[in-house]
């Protein structure tokens, strides 16, 4: 009948096809120690250590040898094979966070009313005069991530941390309470916002 359509068993097949196996390789650098526990990832570093579980994943992980370790995902969808990259960049992260660790830099910008940064030891900042507000913003910052003020730029906040999650949690904890709410942020700028993120380099 016209503008009825019929679906072949061939056709069905091809549109949930799966791929049998997809394995991606991660190098592990030396002075790195990676420990596995099923799907529990724990990296250890001369900066100190993280861990990872990944046990909502139905993934394969294997230490191929002391420098390599292989993510693999048997029998999977497209969707599900695009998990493999994530969890292998989010593995190199930990890496990268206890050999290097990273570094975050956010600036004050206002127009009119100056933003006040207090940093609290190392773990706390609280905002003040944000457009003018008296209502003080109390920010903690999360896991091993630090903060201190910029000794060679004014106006600018230095993130420090090995988890990049925490240290990337800790930063749009900043930049949200810097929000303008109620109007117009074409013209009202002010905020607080990261300027430059990435591995600390060695200066």
């Amino acid at each position: 009948a016209r503008g009825s359509s019929t679906t072949t068993p061939a056709a069905a097949a091809t549109r949930k096809m799966k791929t049998v196996k997809v394995a991606r390789n991660i190098k592990v650098p030396e002075g790195v120690e990676v420990t596995l526990d099923g799907r529990k990832v724990t990296v250890k570093g001369p900066r100190g250590e993280l861990s990872r579980d990944y046990s909502h994943q139905s993934i394969e992980i294997l230490q191929v040898s002391e420098t390599q370790l292989q993510v693999i995902k048997w029998f999977g969808t497209k969707k599900e094979l695009a998990c493999i990259r994530s969890i292998c960049s989010n593995i190199e992260n930990l890496i990268t966070g206890v050999t290097k660790g990273f570094r975050f830099k956010m600036r004050l910008v206002y127009a009119h009313f100056p933003i006040n940064a207090v940093i609290n030891g190392d773990k706390e900042i609280e905002i003040r005069n944000f457009l003018g507000q008296k209502k003080v913003f109390r920010i903690k910052m999360r896991a091993d991530t630090t903060i201190t003020k910029s000794a060679k730029v004014k106006d600018q906040l230095e993130l420090e941390g090995n988890d990049l999650e925490a240290l990337s949690q800790s930063a749009a904890d900043i930049q949200q309470v810097g929000k303008v709410r109620n109007k117009d942020i074409r013209k009202f700028l002010d905020g607080i916002y990261v300027s430059a993120k990435g591995p600390i380099e060695e200066e």
